[in-house]
């Protein structure tokens, strides 16, 4: 008796979802045959699990296309890449044990979208206002600039790097404190050199032109060297 063949699996959805995959290939280098497993209301989209998968650009993109495709069919719970079942029964019994946890987080994404937003400042802006604002930082930049001391450096290094976190968690409390009325549900990244903000926000569909107007006046109101980047809206990866 053979062994059951493991299963590449992509994502679960409701039994009611329309399932367009005509033309959409799985992961591998020759592409099983996408199909699904049901259970109750229930199923998951899979293909048999290739030999050869491998972190390659090839099987990352054919991941990312089969979820694409269903999500813009509706709601869905993606699975990352990767995830592979031991056989149909496997999956199956998954759907089955976790129905009620599944079924009731596809409601809760049902007509909802995510909207991502990044936080730029521009350095040499961030450092002129630091300058302008603090008459200490002033006095020192001074000295430095005329041989000051070696504590004098020290001492304007940190004066400014401690300016900059001040005004960035403030921008960044901004943001959020702008959007979180316009939002279900938000999760926040940890800021970076990059972005003084990073978070991701899940949308009522209705609401979506509201939550882009509202990202783009942001920018306007914090002021010069300072971008707030709005994408979205997306399929709600971050809250599935």
């Amino acid at each position: 008796m053979s062994e059951p063949m493991s299963l590449y699996v992509y994502a679960i959805t409701k039994d009611s979802h329309p399932l367009d995959l005509d033309g959409v290939k799985g992961v591998g280098e020759a592409p099983a045959e996408l199909r699904t497993v049901r259970s109750g209301s229930l199923c998951a989209v899979v293909s048999d699990a290739p030999q050869d998968l491998s972190v390659a650009r090839r099987d990352l993109e054919a991941h990312n296309e089969v979820q694409g495709r269903l999500w813009a069919g509706g709601s869905i719970l993606p699975l990352g890449f990767g995830y592979v079942a031991e056989s149909e029964d496997a999956v199956r019994a998954v759907l089955e044990s976790r129905a009620e946890e599944f079924s009731q987080r596809l409601d809760e994404l049902t007509g909802r979208a995510e909207f991502n937003v990044k936080g730029v400042q521009e350095e040499d802006a961030l450092l002129r206002t630091i300058l302008e604002e603090s008459e200490q930082a002033r006095a020192l930049s001074a000295r430095t600039r005329e041989g000051g001391s070696y504590d004098d450096r020290l001492a304007l290094g940190q004066l400014i790097a401690q300016e900059v976190q001040s005004r960035q968690d403030a921008q960044a409390e901004e943001v959020l404190a702008a959007l979180r009325p316009l939002a279900l549900s938000e999760k926040v990244s940890p800021p970076s050199k990059q972005y003084f903000v990073n978070a991701s926000f899940l949308v009522e569909g209705e609401r979506a032109e509201e939550f882009t107007r509202a990202g783009q006046e942001l920018a306007e109101r914090l002021g010069e060297g300072i971008e707030v980047r709005v994408r979205g809206p997306l399929p709600p990866y971050s809250f599935a």
